[in-house]
Formats: C-alpha cells, structure tokens, sequence
C-alpha cells in the first residue's frame, strides 16, 4: 500500500475571491484599505483581490484585523500530491539545468 503525502498550497485565485468578498461585506472599500496601509496607489489590493499575489505575513495579519477574522480564514488551501510536486520540481530543475544551475 502506497500512501501518497499531501503539501498543502495556498489557492491564489480562490484567496483573491475571498479578500474580496470579505472586503465588501464589511463595507471597506479598496480606497480605505490602501490608506490604512499607506501604499501610495491601490494596485496591491488589487493584485491580492486577482490572485496575482499574497499580502506579505504582516499586512496579512493586520488585514486579518481589520476584516475581523484570523488570517487562517482569508487564506483558502488546497492541495498537491507529493508526486505532481516531485515532476514540477524536476521540470523545474531541468529548465534551470539549460541556464548551467545547480540546484
């Protein structure tokens, strides 16, 4: 019997949704997050909002504060098998082989 291990990933998209989703159902608009950050311009809510990236550890913590929940909820997981991350690690390697890296 072969056990297959699970390495839990964070859903970037679905993450997104739910930064969103959160964002409008308590009423704070992306104008009111980008000044309660101090970023000069909105694009990182936005980016965050279409899955393009996470908030860093801290701004995730302080937007877990300000949306009222714990950081673990606005993060939504999934899930990779030990195998799919095996190949992508070897493809991986193998493209960077082309570059003369060692990894």
């Amino acid at each position: 019997m072969t056990s297959s291990v699970v390495f839990p990933t964070i859903d970037l998209e679905k993450t997104g949704k739910n930064i969103e989703r959160l964002r409008k159902e308590r009423g704070i608009s992306v104008r009111q997050l980008q000044e309660f950050f101090g970023f000069e311009q909105p694009q990182a809510i936005y980016k965050w909002q279409w899955g393009k990236c996470l908030p860093s550890v801290d701004n995730l913590f302080a937007l877990g504060r300000i949306l009222g929940v714990p950081m673990q909820d606005i993060l939504v997981e999934t899930s990779q098998d030990a195998a799919f991350l095996r190949r992508y690690l070897q493809s991986v390697k193998k493209s960077l082989s082309f570059f003369h890296f060692s990894i």
